[in-house]
């Protein structure tokens, strides 16, 4: 399928939110670093799913500066594979990420994997060289993070979840867990500091944590769809295969009243890490459980959990006492995981709630101006702004 936008199939309302994603790409692209920051301001290095999603974007708008992202994306990759979840810009960052001085030691969702496929949708040519690393990366996760007698994979710190202030991070003893006690910055402390148990490989890698350990739904998702997403652009049954056993065994583990819960390993509380989050959702992009893809899909436009709301899905479940639609990761809207749940609906032939989502998500970027994620209930904007993955948006039709 051939998902790249063209003049033609635009309105101008869409058309304005295409210049408006094409020129926050193009301010926010750093050319001595060779890749695009989220913002110059609050996030002034690589992100990992960043770059990725600002590849997406740039493949859909036919845009070749695509694969110069991807390509520093996965320049980042160490000795072993892993392709860690930051590269610093000139600064560095202000807190220990690992032993190495110009990359992190986590990863992230392998979203890279996407941004490739849909380069060779839009007909833009990429070098091997890319594919091959993003092989050599899955290859990594199932050396080093595979918890075999379950099937899934481990991340070994919130920060590789991507949602890492989730309300089902609470139960390792994150501080605050209602809107009334929670703070950002005493959360992000927290953070800091659980980086001092993480366990490092001979390359830098962080393999392992004597405090943390989980197997997040989401995260699993995201490996089980992105390696698909390299299987079928490489023609290789093998990786479409090793896809698919994650795909069951997500379902197998993780499916548990309605929702696909994170497991955890080391520490935590299967309490927290049943909280209905729209990450608990993501697997709808990998199942091939039809029933659960639609009461998960469903869930997105249900008031009482995740819909009901002018400008987008929470990502925390209204009725939840967690919930708060102004706090980071902990009830506001998302862009980027509005693309996703875009995407599974589209899988699953929901073009109504593929729709909405749209629409939504739209109107959301605009009323918040651009920013990193939004009150779904009113469309404030909080974080950074303008974020480089809010182009998403245009996407979306």
């Amino acid at each position: 399928m051939d998902n790249e936008v063209t003049d033609e199939e635009v309105t101008d309302d869409e058309a304005a939110l295409r210049e408006r994603a094409l020129t926050v790409l193009a301010d926010n692209w750093v050319a001595e670093s060779g890749w695009t920051v989220p913002n110059p301001d609050s996030y002034p290095h690589l992100w990992l799913w960043d770059s990725a999603f600002h590849a997406i974007a740039r493949a859909r708008f036919g845009d070749p500066d695509a694969v110069p992202e991807v390509t520093a994306l996965l320049g980042g990759q160490l000795a072993e594979g892993m392709v860690p979840h930051m590269r610093y810009g000139p600064a560095g960052p202000d807190t220990f990420l690992g032993p190495l001085p110009d990359r992190s030691s986590l990863t992230q969702p392998p979203f890279f994997s996407h941004a490739l496929a849909e380069l060779q949708r839009a007909g833009i040519e990429t070098p091997a060289a890319l594919a091959e690393r993003a092989v050599r990366h899955f290859d990594w996760l199932w050396r080093h993070r595979l918890v075999t007698d379950l099937g899934l994979l481990a991340i070994v710190h919130p920060w590789e979840a991507g949602n890492d202030h989730s309300p089902r991070f609470d139960g390792w003893g994150a501080p605050g867990r209602t809107p009334a006690d929670y703070d950002q910055r005493v959360r992000s402390q927290w953070n800091k500091e659980l980086m001092a148990s993480v366990r490092f490989a001979p390359d830098g890698a962080a393999v392992d944590n004597d405090r943390f350990r989980c197997a997040p739904a989401g995260f699993n998702a995201y490996v089980a769809f992105n390696l698909r997403e390299l299987g079928q652009l490489l023609d290789r049954a093998d990786l479409t295969e090793r896809a698919d056993r994650l795909a069951t065994a997500i379902d197998d583990r993780l499916w548990q009243d309605g929702q696909w819960v994170d497991l955890p390993l080391t520490g935590g509380t299967r309490a927290s890490a049943a909280i209905r989050i729209s990450d608990g959702l993501m697997p709808a992009l990998v199942t091939a459980d039809r029933d659960r893809a639609e009461r998960a899909l469903a869930a997105l436009g249900d008031p009482q959990l995740f819909g009901g709301t002018a400008y987008g899905p929470t990502n925390v479940a209204r009725n939840d006492p967690a919930y708060d639609p102004t706090a980071y990761w902990r009830g506001a809207a998302w862009p980027n995981l509005n693309y996703l749940f875009w995407l599974a609906a589209r899988r699953w032939g929901r073009t109504d709630l593929a729709a909405e989502l749209a629409r939504s998500t739209r109107a959301g970027a605009v009323a918040s101006d651009w920013s990193e994620y939004w009150n779904p209930e009113t469309g404030q904007g909080y974080g950074a702004s303008p974020q480089s993955w809010t182009a998403l948006a245009a996407l979306l039709g």
